[in-house]
């Protein structure tokens, strides 16, 4: 039964980020849980598949954001990046833990946060949600708690809501949650995973999932751990098994 609408106006505003991954998604859900009307956000930002485009939608669809907005960015804001320079090649073997991998994107949380701050501003909204991860993650500076904990008190300094004293929350609610623990809750939520998209190097054809880039093995794995079937659709090269333990 759908809510009536003097119900849904009653409800806070928030903004969530949402990729069309696994984490954003369970993220959407849990913001959602928590009596929110959420307002989906995505960015093209020059990603090298639109199949991650595509998942954002679906997964906006099926968790009954009460709207989406996809937002263009210009290419060159974020290049030097495998993942938006299709001559940079993505790597199929975790690299070493202390080095920050060449799928990074330069400041991308930042700059999505900074965003989705002005957005939520826009429509008077109290919180914005983003699904960074700082443990099963692959060593981004952009996904760190001190980095959510140290945006929050800029954007509390550079709004006009902060400086009024009802400043925008930064909620990253999986932050210190395992992939493992994050797939069982958004199973519980209702989350449906085979519409979202993880791969950092599908084939271009077909959508399939690599299976074998660090994103791929991260998320095989977290399947078997949380003991949920995998719902992704792999390619034929599939790696004959996950990591057990990923080189963050």
């Amino acid at each position: 039964m759908s809510e009536s609408p003097d119900r849904q106006h009653n409800k806070s505003q928030a903004v969530v980020l949402l990729s069309g991954g696994l984490d954003s998604a369970t993220v959407l859900a849990i913001a959602t849980s928590h009596g929110h009307r959420c307002h989906a956000l995505t960015f093209q930002y020059g990603q090298r598949h639109a199949c991650e485009l595509r998942a954002a939608r679906s997964v906006a669809g099926q968790l009954a954001a009460a709207c989406h907005l996809v937002v263009p960015i210009p290419v060159d804001l974020f290049s030097n990046s495998a993942l938006t320079d299709p001559s940079i090649q993505v790597p199929q073997e975790p690299g070493p833990a202390a080095e920050i991998p060449v799928t990074y994107v330069p400041a991308r949380n930042l700059a999505f946060l900074s965003l989705a701050v002005a957005y939520a501003e826009s429509i008077r909204a109290t919180a914005v949600y983003i699904g960074a991860n700082a443990v099963d993650y692959s060593g981004y500076p952009d996904c760190r708690p001190e980095f959510i904990a140290a945006f929050e008190k800029a954007a509390c300094l550079a709004t006009r809501t902060g400086v009024e004293g009802t400043p925008i929350a930064i909620k990253a609610p999986i932050i210190s949650m395992s992939k493992r623990d994050i797939i069982a809750l958004g199973t519980e939520l209702g989350v449906n995973y085979a519409l979202t998209h993880s791969c950092y190097d599908p084939d271009p054809a077909t959508d399939a999932a690599c299976g074998c880039c660090d994103s791929c093995r991260i998320r095989r794995q977290a399947f078997l751990d949380a003991g949920v079937p995998d719902p992704t659709r792999y390619t034929g090269d599939v790696c004959e098994e996950p990591p057990g333990t990923t080189s963050r």
